[in-house]
């Protein structure tokens, strides 16, 4: 079941190329183009447009890997990259067929709402109160997205997808669109195969790629990133530059080459090369954008779906897309836990940078530093030469009165650095506070002790033994006392006895 934003007015779209599975996403209207043996740059020859904004140029509408892009034709996807996530929970990457086309069948859809209404509300099957029973348990598969419906011997079952109006597990998330133009030429292919592999193979992947476009020499294909996805797969942006014969160069358009790669011998070509999905990326059109927000996807409630537009962080950037059951929402948690892992990568690097440069900037500073010394260690020498060949020059003159007035100068500055009250004797006294502080602190240094664990707790068990004895031995001192007073209150009480006796 596919996901459709709408009907355009003017019945069904019709394309050539081969229809897109089951579970697919629409486009924006197909166009029935016909394709020519030979690979041409120009724009196809379109015989019928049945597209919903009138062009003349059909644009599929295609979640690429890092965005939201536009793929031309019914064979664009949904990939399982970094951007949108596909409307197709039964499998990761989906081809792209209208996505605003009509229902090709309006009547067998409305009796198959019909039937879904009948097996969750009123089935006929047994006849009796069991027919209740059934009917609560067809909603409760309806609810989970899954399994069939009976409610009429006559009638085949109901099949329950998550596609269904019913299924509860459906949410409403975010992705970025793309801001590139037709013009930039942009066209995304997801390879079945490992990063490693793509960067170690990616001269021999453009010499494939330039012979499927039939080996023209005025043709060069460069590619514009590589970008690791879940499961094993790869992202590769890749453009195509066109020179003619004056020496001029420009891009084949995004939709000319990718209505070039889809085309069946082409495409048979690029899966024997491992590629899985093919789309463009190129962005919207604000009518498109305003087609696509005003029609909820199927299955979706409406005012979900305006509440997830009002919610919307960045308009302009963001735009909402559904997420049905728990597949989609897996996939969606594998490319954020991607995106994360490459933020960490590229942070790392960032902070090695910075170390760097902040090594960098400590050894500059210590050149500075170091040249600003023999910066001052020459400019003394080359005042010493200067004064010896002032001297030179000089000799055998008289003091002039410049020099003589120059003289008397130095020598009251020398009287004020040497008076002690002055500058000289401040110097001095800081000094000698300085060499004070160095002093103590070298002191103080030298009298840190560390005592080792083990030999803490030894000394910590002596001591509790030598207080467990001196408790002890307090204890005997008292029971001493307590035997002498009592000899003492004995020896008393025979004296009294014996002066009554004398007496």
């Amino acid at each position: 079941m596919a996901f459709n934003f709408g009907a355009p007015a003017g019945g069904t779209a019709t394309a050539a190329t081969p229809a897109a599975p089951a579970g697919t996403f629409g486009g924006f209207g197909t166009t029935t183009t016909t394709a020519s043996s030979a690979f041409s740059f120009s724009a196809p020859t379109n015989t019928g447009t049945t597209g919903l904004f009138g062009a003349t140029q059909n644009k599929g509408f295609g979640f690429g890997t890092s965005g939201f892009g536009t793929a031309t034709g019914t064979g664009a996807g949904l990939g399982a990259g970094l951007g949108f996530g596909t409307f197709n929970t039964q499998q990761t990457q989906s081809t792209l067929g209208g996505l605003f086309s009509q229902p090709t069948q309006p009547p067998v859809q409305s009796n198959q709402l019909i039937n879904t209404a009948s097996a969750l509300s009123a089935p006929t099957l047994l006849g009796d109160e069991r027919d209740a029973i059934l009917a609560k348990w067809n909603q409760l598969q309806a609810f989970w997205g899954t399994g069939k419906g009976y409610f009429n011997n006559n009638i085949p079952p109901v099949e329950f997808t998550q596609e269904n109006p019913f299924c509860r597990f459906k949410a409403v998330g975010y992705s970025c669109m793309p801001n590139n133009k037709d013009e930039d030429g942009l066209v995304v292919l997801i390879f079945n195969r490992k990063e490693a592999d793509i960067r170690s193979q990616q001269q021999q992947l453009i010499e494939s790629f330039h012979k499927i476009l039939g080996g023209n020499q005025t043709l060069t294909v460069n590619v514009e990133g590589v970008k690791t996805l879940p499961d094993d797969q790869t992202e590769v942006v890749i453009y195509v530059v066109e020179r003619s014969p004056n020496g001029t160069s420009r891009r084949v358009p995004s939709t000319t080459l990718y209505a070039h790669f889809e085309q069946a011998n082409i495409k048979t070509s690029l899966q024997q090369l491992g590629v899985t999905l093919s789309m463009t990326r190129t962005e919207l059109s604000p009518a498109q954008i305003k087609q696509l927000l005003q029609n909820p996807p199927a299955g979706v409630d409406p005012i979900i779906w305006e509440q997830a537009k009002v919610d919307n962080p960045d308009s302009e950037k963001l735009i909402p897309v559904p997420m049905v059951g728990f597949k989609e929402l897996l996939r969606r948690l594998k490319v954020q836990d991607q995106m994360t892992k490459q933020h960490q990568t590229r942070l790392d690097i960032i902070s090695e940078d910075i170390s760097e440069l902040q090594k960098n900037q400590t050894t500059t500073l210590a050149k500075i530093a170091q040249y600003k010394r023999k910066l001052m260690e020459l400019s003394h020498r080359t005042l010493q030469v200067l004064i010896k060949q002032e001297i030179q020059r000089k000799s055998g003159y008289a003091i002039q009165a410049d020099e003589e007035q120059l003289r008397v100068q130095l020598d009251t500055i020398q009287c004020e650095l040497n008076a002690p009250t002055q500058f000289k004797g401040r110097l001095n006294e800081l000094m000698s506070q300085i060499r004070m502080q160095n002093h103590f602190g070298a002191v103080k240094s030298e009298e840190r002790y560390y005592v080792d664990a083990d030999l803490l707790r030894e000394i910590k068990q002596h001591l509790k033994q030598q207080q467990e004895g001196l408790s002890h031995l307090i204890s005997i001192i008292k029971d001493d006392l307590e035997d002498i007073k009592l000899i003492e209150h004995g020896l008393n009480e025979n004296i009294h006895i014996r002066g009554g006796v004398f007496s």
